[in-house]
């Protein structure tokens, strides 16, 4: 049997790896660059729906954008570079997690404006810390959450996101002038068109970008239709270090903490599997200790960034098809990004011109963003394989569940506070749902000793040819 050595170069020397390689300063603010570009759009959207769901005024919108880019920027570095046993040194991108968008507007609806925020952070440190200290077992009980559970709660992500970007898209509010007008509407569809066609016609950087260019020739036509107002892009501060806990301090609600943790595992579960797919395309195995300290990177950052008015942290897929694409696996270049999302948290001004792009504009944008969300999942569950009638019934009381509080927002109003603020989340209701019925199927009794020997990132085992 022939021994494995370790490649070296001419001079016995060991190579860099290509993760660890250095590129020139050009290379890495270029590239860097461009996944900034390819998450920015993903990085400000939760804020900029949740700033609206409690009722920020433009210049606290602002900061809370500028918060969530400086957060997601010392996530991806502390990610890339590492500290201790934490960061996978893999070129992986954090920033905030969808996830959590739904479950936080829930928790707005049911403590006010005034409290929203305080409640919501103080539910987001808690998420992390138990991320944090999860992260060694995580990585040993992810089979509980295989890929048809993963793909059920990303499409309820991208399905309970829907309706926000339907309502952006007719005017933002009932109350507001020309809500659900035929110029509102007609703006958001141009939107939508600016973004498809840039997709479709433009290439590598650029196309990227179409998200962007979008938003940028939305807002270029609403002008003419007197539907965008920049007159308070002065009233932001151009530069301002991050000022903690500017919207009070944390508040920990029982309910609200149960709900953000059930997000934090569904993020977790998202993380792994990302870290297990990028390893692969870089060629470093992403293994039980890369793993361990990817996750404690994204409770650290998470339980963190609260304190500088940020969310939970959690991997960016798109990021590592970007990584697929361009074939530069130096996790130094997505640090580099990482710093240049530092630089643009520091300076709210650049968030206040995105808090005030049209409502229309950002709901035609919404749609192409948030339909990518469950699109995702459902190549997630296509990948998973639906042939198994077991499968087959997971997804579809899951995702039953999930959209009954989408459907009928009051569906559960007579139920107690922490029942509602629970299952009022489509994406907690589904994930609940989508955990009970995988463990019912796939671990209870028989099914249960058929995972004996599969890896615990896997999904459950293929379905038998007859059916469950």
């Amino acid at each position: 049997m022939a021994l494995r050595t370790t490649p070296t170069t001419d001079d016995g020397s060991t190579p860099t790896h290509p993760v660890d390689e250095v590129l020139s300063p050009p290379k890495l603010f270029g590239t860097g660059l461009q996944h900034v570009a390819a998450m920015y759009a993903g990085v400000v959207a939760p804020p900029l729906i949740v700033g609206a769901g409690v009722g920020l005024t433009p210049g606290e919108l602002a900061l809370l954008i500028s918060a969530s880019l400086f957060t997601a920027g010392l996530a991806t570095l502390l990610q890339t570079l590492g500290v201790w046993r934490i960061g996978a040194r893999l070129p992986f991108v954090n920033g905030v997690s969808f996830a959590g968008v739904a479950p936080m507007l829930a928790i707005a609806k049911e403590h006010g404006p005034k409290d929203a925020l305080p409640v919501v952070f103080g539910a987001v440190i808690v998420a992390g810390v138990l991320c944090f200290l999860a992260a060694p077992y995580f990585c040993r009980l992810v089979r509980f959450f295989p890929a048809v559970v993963q793909g059920t709660v990303i499409t309820l992500i991208g399905v309970s996101l829907l309706p926000v970007a339907v309502n952006w898209a007719r005017g933002g509010s009932p109350g507001a002038p020309g809500y659900g007008s035929a110029k509102a509407v007609g703006l958001a569809a141009f939107t939508l068109a600016a973004v498809v066609l840039g997709n479709r016609l433009l290439r590598g950087f650029w196309q990227q970008m179409s998200l962007l260019i979008g938003l940028a020739v939305g807002t270029a036509a609403a002008f003419p239709l007197g539907l965008a107002d920049f007159s308070k892009v002065g009233e932001a501060q151009v530069f301002a270090l991050p000022s903690p806990f500017h919207f009070g301090g944390p508040q920990f609600d029982a309910a609200a903490i149960v709900s953000m943790c059930i997000v934090m595992v569904v993020s977790m579960t998202e993380s792994t599997a990302d870290m297990l797919a990028l390893g692969r395309i870089v060629d470093r195995e992403a293994d039980e200790p890369t793993l361990a300290a990817g996750l404690r990177a994204d409770g650290l950052a998470t339980a963190v960034s609260p304190v500088f008015n940020g969310f939970a942290c959690s991997a960016f897929a798109q990021n590592i098809g970007l990584v697929a694409l361009t074939k530069v696996r130096s996790r130094f270049v997505v640090a580099a990004g990482g710093g240049i999302l530092v630089l643009l948290g520091l300076f709210p001004v650049l968030g206040s011109v995105v808090s005030l792009v049209p409502q229309p504009v950002l709901g035609g944008a919404g749609i192409v963003l948030f339909g990518t969300v469950a699109a995702s999942g459902i190549r997630t569950l296509a990948e998973a394989g639906m042939e198994s009638t077991s499968h087959t019934i997971l997804v579809s009381v899951s995702l039953g569940v999930g959209i009954i509080p989408i459907a009928v927002p009051s569906f559960y109003d007579g139920f107690p506070e922490a029942v509602r603020t629970l299952m009022h989340s489509g994406i907690s209701a589904g994930c609940l749902a989508a955990v009970l019925l995988n463990l019912l199927f796939h671990h209870v009794g028989s099914a249960g000793r058929s995972l004996q020997g599969v890896p615990p990132w896997q999904s459950s085992p293929p379905p038998p040819t007859g059916g469950s």
